[in-house]
């Protein structure tokens, strides 16, 4: 993909992962607080949280370099996936292995770029 903008930094995250316990909304804020703490980033709003009958939680975090959305299933798998965006650069592997350890993920998945 052609770079349109090569002098604004932009770098996103993408975990994913399987879990044995259903993620909640309690633990989706803390997780959102702890990887903008991990990823130096200064929050503007607290996170949110929002369940849909249909597709599970979802959760999302505004950060003054831009914000991580997160996706939560408990049907058809005990699934969840993080879209971290940021207008700075951060360490993908810390948040990925705070990722992994914080839920238990059973396999976990990412792709930075």
């Amino acid at each position: 993909m052609r770079d349109l903008a090569p002098t604004i930094v932009r770098q996103r995250l993408v975990v994913e992962g399987t879990v044995t316990v259903p993620v909640t909304a309690d633990a989706i804020v803390e997780y959102l607080k702890a990887i903008g703490g991990l990823a130096d980033m200064r929050v503007l709003n607290e996170p949110v949280t929002h369940l849909s009958p249909l597709y599970g939680w979802a959760g999302w975090v505004h950060w003054e370099t831009s914000g991580a959305h997160f996706y939560a299933w408990d049907a058809p798998d005990l699934f969840f996936s993080v879209d971290m965006y940021a207008c700075k650069g951060f360490d993908p592997e810390v948040i990925v292995e705070h990722t992994r350890s914080f839920f238990g993920a059973t396999d976990l998945v990412s792709h930075g770029f």
